[in-house]
């Protein structure tokens, strides 16, 4: 006997003793769960779903919570300030064990359902797991503002607001958002840390890359987008 169930978007086709590898639920290694999604059921009486079987559910039992292979994504723009990036993703995933197949019963057999760990609506846990869940409490209205008094018919003269102070201009500080991949919260964090050059940027050492992608979570970017070679070349002005 086989089933056809469908969970984190995919559908599979499974028998007692599969492993698979789905999409993250919420589970720890060695729980059992259920999977009441079942779109078809293969054997000596096949049914098929509209879209899903009634009362029907896999069960499974927990392997491990691992992560897939990695996926590299790189993109480089050819401009007058090239710029390249890299990024990669490692996909969460859960790996289970086809215990058995319910043609009838699910809804019954008091085995927790399969639920994802991603955010889930009030109305899809209820539609798994047959449980309500109690909406989110409604916030309370705020209170009516006063009326404002009525103005005199002849005002006081309001009062000169004071001049505000215009803003002292950089004269140590270069624009480091010249630098590509260097945008203004970028911009902000080094400025913070007191960085505001670029002959700074051209003289940091290796451990001056690692500390202030440590303390700045650049994670990397600052080799990857050659930011120390297009300092050195931007200082030479």
């Amino acid at each position: 006997m086989f089933a056809v169930l469908k969970t984190g978007g995919k559908q599979y086709k499974v028998q007692p003793g599969d492993m698979l590898r789905v999409e993250r639920i919420a589970a720890s290694a060695g729980d059992t769960v259920q999977f009441n999604e079942v779109l078809m059921l293969g054997g000596d009486n096949p049914q098929v779903g509209a879209p899903m079987i009634e009362d029907a559910g896999v069960q499974a039992e927990v392997v491990d919570q691992i992560k897939g292979e990695k996926v590299i994504h790189f993109v480089k723009r050819r401009r007058k300030h090239s710029s390249k990036r890299t990024k990669g993703h490692r996909q969460k995933l859960t790996l289970v064990k086809i215990t058995d197949i319910l043609a009838s019963g699910a809804g019954k057999s008091g085995v927790a359902a399969a639920i994802g760990t991603g955010s889930v609506s009030a109305a899809a846990v209820a539609a798994i797991t047959g449980k309500s869940v109690d909406a989110a409490p409604a916030k309370k209205a705020k209170p009516a503002k006063a009326a404002k008094p009525a103005k005199d018919a002849a005002p006081e003269a309001k009062a000169e607001k004071p001049a505000k102070a215009k803003k002292a201009a950089k004269s140590d500080g270069d624009d480091l958002s010249e630098i590509s991949g260097v945008g203004p919260v970028i911009v902000g964090k080094l400025h913070a840390e007191g960085v505001t050059t670029f002959a700074q940027i051209a003289a940091w050492t290796d451990a001056d890359v690692e500390a202030i992608e440590e303390k700045l979570s650049f994670k990397g970017r600052v080799g990857r987008e050659d930011w120390i070679a297009q300092a050195k070349e931007l200082a030479k002005g």
